[in-house]
């Protein structure tokens, strides 16, 4: 099984919750730019440090179940990861009940003050 395989396991099914998300129409307001700086950030630090850990060794990956497309010593299969975590995670936020404010609404409720039994001048 190559990575590119076992990447489609859980890439294809977070791709098609973050797709019902998308087209729901019931997601909050900045859903999708977020998402994307979530997603540039993450591919960003992957592309760091994936290549400082393979080079220093601390893992490595089987040549024969690689593409062979690299960036810089990190094979493109290892972008999946943060790629995944950046389609579902968000999706499943807004998905699940209780989780996201409905558009336009604060998830914060306003602080109410409670009364004391002596009141300071």
């Amino acid at each position: 099984m190559t990575y590119w395989t076992l990447n489609a396991f859980f890439l294809v099914p977070a791709a098609l919750i973050c797709a019902v998300v998308l087209l729901r129409g019931h997601r909050p307001r900045y859903f999708v730019s977020a998402a994307a700086v979530t997603g540039v950030v993450l591919l960003a630090l992957t592309a760091v440090f994936d290549n400082l850990m393979i080079r220093v060794g601390l893992f490595w990956y089987n040549e024969h179940r690689i593409s062979g497309a690299f960036a810089g010593a990190a094979p493109l299969e290892d972008f999946a990861y943060p790629l995944a975590a950046v389609l579902l995670l968000p999706a499943l936020w807004v998905l699940l009940p209780g989780r996201a404010p409905g558009p336009g609404t604060s998830a914060r409720k306003p602080a109410t003050r409670k009364p004391t039994t002596k009141e300071q001048p």
